[in-house]
């Protein structure tokens, strides 16, 4: 209703946004306490969120604890490259963030992935848009069925009207279903993940000189993100940089839903 508001005329839109706001409040996204516009957190939510940007691991980005200067690596990256050229999350998986994409995934709050989306934008890679490409982590049709929508695809066409940068939710396809990766150790999540994506399409390249934007809710082991990556380079991608909302830190035992 109130992206409505655009096609009113001000005045007017002026006093049906008091009436609307008096009797549908916007709502705090974490904890739904009254705020003060849309898509705001109240205090409490806002100083529970650990937001994660540099300094970081160039690859991974995990947080460091002080600058070690540029294309700097983590030892997890150093000992065993990942299959992603770079990946990036707004927030450290906690309580708020964990809220979020429950309600996005579960609770058909599909309006939390324009949210989300503009909290990625400022993780974009810096270079030629035009050979940029989003690409959402497909979910397997019979998964994609009973929920009723990706929520990955959602936030990739939010990112791609707020960054100007074409995106494809159907090139990438999961040719078959895995089993739910949570409580799997990072060896059996890989495994589990092995050889399930390829590329929609007869073009062998589709790819060929585009950076891929891989988009996902959250980041737990990364081998979701390094099963897709895989696929897309096949098919020609100069590289894959993973944006997500969130990303289990590796110092704790949490686990993603």
């Amino acid at each position: 209703m109130r992206a409505l508001f655009r096609f009113v005329p001000s005045p007017v839109r002026h006093l049906t946004r008091i009436a609307v706001d008096y009797a549908l409040p916007p709502r705090c996204p974490g904890c739904g306490v009254i705020v003060e516009d849309d898509h705001r957190f109240c205090l409490s939510c806002w100083q529970g969120m650990t937001f994660l940007g540099s300094p970081c691991c160039d690859c991974c980005g995990i947080p460091f604890p002080f600058d070690m200067g540029p294309d700097a690596l983590c030892g997890a990256c150093l000992a065993d490259p990942p299959e992603i050229d770079r990946a990036r999350a707004v927030l450290a998986y906690g309580d708020v963030a964990r809220t979020i994409a429950l309600k996005l995934k579960y609770g058909r709050r599909i309006g939390l992935a324009r949210l989300i989306a503009a909290q990625m934008v400022r993780h974009v890679p810096e270079g030629d848009r035009d050979t940029m490409l989003i690409v959402p982590v497909p979910l397997h049709r019979w998964r994609l069925w009973w929920r009723g929508f990706n929520q990955s695809a959602i936030i990739a066409d939010h990112l791609a009207r707020l960054s100007g940068i074409a995106v494809d939710n159907e090139i990438l396809i999961r040719t078959r279903r895995t089993p739910p990766l949570r409580g799997m150790g990072p060896k059996a999540r890989r495994k589990a993940v092995r050889g399930a994506f390829r590329l929609s399409g007869a073009n062998p390249n589709p790819l060929k000189g585009r950076n891929v934007i891989l988009i996902d809710d959250i980041h737990t082991s990364g081998a979701t993100a390094d099963a897709c990556a895989a696929a897309l380079r096949k098919g020609g991608a100069l590289s894959v940089t993973l944006l997500c909302w969130a990303r289990v830190m590796p110092e704790t035992t949490e686990q993603a839903d």
